[in-house]
């Protein structure tokens, strides 16, 4: 297919927190059957975190592509995916294979990287080589990535970065889309202290894979809360690599070092599935009527049942439906319009039922019913 040149307009703009889902995988441990909701109403509107994030660009997108060129001219994009380590990512992708179909007007070319951010780097340049008309990227890890995106800028092929962010010049680069990781830690940080109201936390963290941005920005994130609590200390925090099987090892290990924990942050629901397996078998409660509060990251539909069930008492969303938002942008792209330097996917927070919260929506089965992951 002959390649379309697109003239690029991008404001200038440095993106300096962009999302990095972790996720939730299908060997979740089978949730209870949900109790009978709690009336509850939501929680008011937030205040927005304070985050070094720049302020997010108005969007309607939606998870549906827009509708096909009017020319009828079938688009090529490739997609660079993390991998398939959790629910979250299986969505993500469904959302993109949806999305960027034949019935669209669009060539998808899906590679899953498997986690290995050299396979990665090389998917790229396979794009590159077979001349794409844009390039997705949902990168592994946030540093590396210079090189092969000049490669890619100057073949003049338009390069999205997608869920996650980069460590790189924004100029190498046409666009950044996702949801802003460091606020995703600051609302975990900001709930835990409405909720503890001054009370002691003795906190365990289980973080995601080792480089990746959501795992720095979360972890920033809530550290930010935390060094506005003198009562609060964090204990220990190590990498769960954003699977079940990670965090049941690491929660295992905390087990064994630690007795006086009250809070366990999980940065993804993979990882609380592992938290609370090994909690169960090592005979540690949790829970709204535990020892232990859970706090999770994704709100995958598991993980909010675990919600429903006052299992996992916070859990802070990253929506993985964005392709819609990629899609938008290369309709402009396409119609030589400008674009915004980052666009940000909303996102919210639920907690279980019977609490109430001004950083979080109470869970129900109608709020659990509505979701589409």
């Amino acid at each position: 297919m002959k390649k379309k040149v697109v003239s690029l307009l991008v404001a200038a703009m440095t993106v300096a927190s962009l999302t990095a889902c972790g996720n939730s995988g299908s060997d979740a441990p089978a949730a209870n059957p949900a109790p009978a909701p709690a009336e509850s109403e939501p929680a008011p509107a937030p205040e927005p975190a304070e985050s070094e994030a720049p302020a997010p660009a108005e969007s309607e997108a939606e998870s549906e592509a827009p509708a096909p060129a009017a020319d009828g001219e079938v688009i090529s994009v490739g997609f660079a995916q993390v991998g398939h380590e959790s629910d979250w990512r299986a969505a993500n992708t469904k959302n993109y294979q949806d999305t960027f179909s034949a019935a669209n007007g669009y060539e998808l070319s899906f590679v899953d990287c498997d986690n290995d951010h050299a396979v990665q780097i090389e998917t790229v340049r396979g794009f590159i080589e077979q001349e794409l008309d844009y390039i997705c990227i949902a990168p592994i890890q946030s540093a590396g990535w210079d090189t092969v995106l000049q490669e890619a800028k100057d073949a003049g092929i338009p390069v999205l970065i997608v869920d996650r962010a980069v460590d790189a010049d924004p100029s190498l680069y046409t666009t950044a889309l996702g949801c802003d990781m460091v606020a995703e830690g600051e609302a975990a940080g900001n709930w835990l202290a409405e909720y503890l109201n001054g009370e002691d936390a003795n906190i365990l963290v289980i973080e995601g894979s080792v480089g990746a941005s959501a795992t720095l920005g979360r972890t920033e994130g809530f550290n930010n809360i935390v060094s506005q609590n003198a009562n609060w200390k964090v204990l220990d925090s190590q990498s769960g690599d954003f699977t079940q099987a990670g965090g049941q090892e690491v929660m295992e290990s905390f087990i064994k070092s630690y007795s006086d924990f009250n809070v366990v942050v999980c940065q993804n629901d993979n990882e609380a599935y592992g938290a609370m397996d090994a909690m169960d078998a090592a005979g540690i409660t949790y829970g709204v009527d535990g020892d232990v509060t859970i706090i999770s990251f994704d709100a995958t539909h598991d993980g909010l049942q675990y919600t429903l069930d006052g299992k996992i008492t916070c859990n802070v969303e990253c929506n993985p439906l964005q392709a819609g938002f990629a899609a938008e942008v290369i309709q402009k792209l396409q119609a030589g319009e400008a674009v915004d330097a980052w666009t940000l996917v909303v996102d919210e927070a639920f907690v279980a039922p019977g609490i109430t919260s001004n950083y979080a929506v109470t869970m129900s089965q109608e709020v659990l019913d509505g979701r589409a992951y």
